[in-house]
């Protein structure tokens, strides 16, 4: 993890970047809601096709309170990654505690079935981090 709190990871030729913003406008800390935005984008840098099949992430707030999302694809989509390739979502995260973190792992399957984890590394959830945009600058 680079010092922006953003993450970038590869695992079997598949990277995956994420950064997290602060989303003021939507929060109200008075009744412990905080609300992030995160912009994934997930490269295929080998040499093999992978389709991304389901994802698991892990979230703990500041109280250590730790909550497992799981679920079929992202965003709707099952996305095939050919060599070279990407795709690109943005979603979000609400928060009980001011600050969190997350992290977890998009189940990968190439084309003769064969699955795999594609890690995606932890990343802050913080009204200080820097902002979604810096994530191109890395």
């Amino acid at each position: 993890m680079n010092e922006s709190g953003h993450s970038d990871t590869t695992t079997d030729g598949i990277r995956v970047r994420v950064a997290a913003q602060y989303i003021e406008a939507q929060s109200d800390p008075e009744r412990n809601h905080w609300v992030y935005a995160y912009r994934v984008v997930i490269s295929n840098e080998g040499d093999v096709p992978a389709k991304l099949i389901s994802r698991h992430w892990i979230i703990r707030d500041a109280n250590n309170d730790v909550e497992e999302v799981r679920g079929a694809g992202v965003v709707g989509e099952n996305p095939d990654l050919a060599p070279g390739e990407q795709f690109e979502y943005m979603s979000g995260c609400p928060l009980a505690t001011e600050w969190g973190t997350m992290e977890g792992r998009y189940t990968m399957q190439r084309p003769g079935g064969e699955e795999f984890d594609a890690v995606v590394g932890r990343f802050f959830l913080a009204p200080n981090t820097a902002p979604i945009a810096a994530m191109d600058e890395d």
